[in-house]
Formats: structure tokens, sequence, C-alpha cells
């Protein structure tokens, strides 16, 4: 399982220094991007991860929390992401946004809201290089983890096995050294914001969600 810091939980007034205190211990950064539309809560753009991609190496995983995503696709990959995630709640033509996604260069994923059921008969999984599970309510970081999400990504894990398909499954929110022991042995990427960055010690706090 990887761990991946989210931006959100960093000093913005250092991003830069932020990225450098992380990249010894990880190989992803999760970038939540909020339009104060689909979720109560603006973040950032394109802009900021394009003056962010030159200073590090690390994957870009932009996790896009917005109205119509597919319309903005082409700039946030152009800044330099990695992979994109929609929402299921978001977007009307997923399949399509997700081929798109893929078709310019990048992982294409998509995120459900805790509510959202996964099921079987959801097409688009095949199209997933990943799925992104919010074990909160999207919009605010520091939030804390509903545990009952667990039952859905156990889920999703069977689902992927049932019908061999491939993606990774990740989980976001109030993930710290206190719940990650109800993800782990689940997920391939487990998300973490405030737990990692405001945390004083790096290495005790990597080595905690590694446990």
């Amino acid at each position: 399982m990887k761990i991946a810091p989210s931006l959100l939980g960093a000093d913005f007034s250092k991003l830069a220094e932020e990225l450098k205190s992380i990249e010894g211990f990880t190989d992803i950064l999760h970038l939540d991007v909020m339009d104060n539309h689909f979720v109560p809560n603006i973040s950032f753009g394109p802009a900021v991860i394009k003056a962010l991609r030159d200073k590090t190496k690390m994957i870009f995983d932009t996790h896009l929390m917005i109205e119509n995503p597919g319309n903005y696709i082409e700039e946030y990959i152009k800044a330099g992401s990695d992979y994109i995630t929609i929402h299921y709640e978001a977007e009307k033509d997923i399949i399509g946004v997700l081929r798109k996604i893929k078709a310019l260069g990048a992982k294409a994923g998509v995120s459900f809201k805790p509510k959202t059921e996964i099921t079987a008969d959801m097409d688009f999984l095949a199209e997933c290089d990943l799925i992104l599970i919010m074990t909160v309510e999207p919009g605010f970081g520091g939030q804390e983890f509903m545990e009952p999400i667990v039952a859905k990504i156990k889920k999703a894990v069977e689902i992927k096995k049932a019908k061999q398909l491939s993606f990774l499954i990740s989980a976001d929110g109030g993930i710290n050294d206190k719940t990650i022991g109800h993800v782990s042995g689940l997920l391939d990427i487990a998300v973490s914001g405030s737990y990692i960055f405001k945390h004083p010690d790096k290495v005790k706090a990597f080595a905690s969600l590694k446990k």
C-alpha cells in the first residue's frame, strides 16, 4: 500500500518546502481541486499544479471535486497531472471522459462520495485505472474517518476480483495512525493530508501508516 499525502493539508505559504519534506517517503502526491460548486470549498487550480510540476518527480494524482469535470481535463493534464480522478456524481458521460483522459496521456479514475454505492454493473469500472472511495464527505480536510465506508471498500475489492479488473483502489479522508488499521490490506493507495503534513516527525508519520 502506498501513502499519498494530500496537498490540502500542507502549508500553502511554503509549498515547495512541503514537497521536499515528503519526497523521501512517497512517490505520489494527491491534489484536491475544489470549485465551491460541487463541494462547498475552493482550493487551487491548474496554475498551482503547473507551478509545482518542476519542483518534484512525484506522481501527481489530481482529484477533481468540480462540476462538469470533462470540460477541464485537458488543462489539468497540460499542467502536469499524471492521474485525473473525476467524481461519479459530477459527470453524466463517465466513460467518455475516462477515455478522453487516457487519450490525452494520463491515467483515469472515478471517485465516489460516502453515500454512493459501487455496483458490479457499473460498466465504466473497466475503463478505470483507479477508483477513489471517500471516507469523509468531500470538501474539507481534517474530518473524521467514516468507519462504515470500510464495507464499501471491501465490496470494491470483491468486484475487482470477480470481474478481473485492474484498477487501483484508493481511499481519502480521515486516514491517520488510529484509522489506518481499518483499510490496511484493502487499499493500493491511502490518502492522508492533515495527519502527514502537520506531523512534527515525517519519519514517524509515514511509519505509523505502514504498520
